[in-house]
């Protein structure tokens, strides 16, 4: 088993908590909701002879800092990009590559944006993004888009923490029904997922990521989103065909919005490629940014 050393890391004023392991060229793996860094730990045993594995919990998840212990607003993907890159002057590195997954992808595309010079390359499972448009809300998908919906409200994170069976029941449902290729693959941690969110914040600070990111969904689904030019780091995308939240058959425009695209679909599994298929899943990330330093 590969040693995974864990740090504390100031950065863009809030205490990052990091994961690290490995060594050789860095990538920063940004997680998403439900998650924090543990759901990486599969690929980061399968990657450390490779690579310098760096990652974080988002501020707002696991035992990073929550600067806002209520319902707020300020924990968009613009902020979470600049926690990402004071984490990297704070590490000494001046090019990372960068490996995100659902709310980790909003988060690489807005550093994309915003630092492009900084990264080597950009690796997104499953990667939500402005083009799926009004498909976010077609009748069929509502039954799987509530909880976007519910975790606006003040009394959410009250509601889901009232308990610890409440707790493991909301979020065991969400990593079974969205792991559409192995609905098991997150049953050896389960109660590890359970202990992190019932820690004091962690329910809400996962929550204020959709209180941020609301104003960009409605303006998305309405077709407003504003038009920006591609982006022109590298990017791999590789999202599985049988995630029931994000269908495969959304990535028909991503090629409007990265210019330099790698695009296949991941066989075989749903949501979380890297926890389903890890072996997989490794393999396509060393491919991509092997010479890329």
């Amino acid at each position: 088993m590969v040693d995974i050393r864990h740090e504390t890391v100031r950065a863009n004023g809030v205490d990052l908590h990091v994961a690290r392991a490995g060594q050789g060229q860095p990538l920063v793996l940004l997680h998403g909701w439900p998650e924090f860094w543990l759901t990486w730990e599969p690929v980061m045993q399968r990657l450390a002879d490779r690579f310098d594995l760096i990652a974080p919990d988002l501020r707002g998840f696991g035992a990073s800092e929550k600067p806002d212990p209520g319902p707020s607003d300020r924990a968009g993907a613009e902020v979470h990009a600049a926690d990402i890159v004071a984490l990297l002057d704070a590490l000494g590195l001046a090019r990372a590559g960068l490996v995100g997954h659902d709310v980790g992808a909003y988060v690489g595309q807005a550093l994309g944006r915003s630092a492009p010079e900084r990264l080597t390359g950009l690796f997104f499972f499953n990667c939500p993004y402005a083009g799926i448009g009004s498909r976010l809300a077609q009748p069929e998908m509502l039954a799987e888009i509530w909880y976007q919906s519910f975790h606006l409200k003040d009394f959410a994170a009250t509601t889901v923490g009232a308990s610890r069976e409440g707790c493991r029941a909301y979020i065991g449902h969400f990593l079974q029904h969205w792991a559409g290729g192995n609905p098991s693959a997150f049953d050896d941690v389960i109660e590890a997922f359970t202990d992190n969110f019932m820690l004091p914040g962690n329910l809400q600070g996962g929550f204020n990521w959709y209180r941020s990111a609301q104003e960009g969904r409605l303006a998305m689904i309405r077709g407003e989103s504003p038009s920006l030019p591609p982006i022109t780091v590298p990017t791999c995308v590789r999202w599985g065909d049988r995630d029931p939240l994000f269908p495969y058959a959304w990535t028909d425009r991503l090629g409007e919005f990265f210019a330099d695209l790698d695009l296949a679909p991941f066989e075989g599994a749903g949501h979380f490629p890297h926890r389903e298929r890890p072996d997989a899943a490794a393999a396509e990330i060393a491919r991509f940014f092997t010479g890329k330093a």
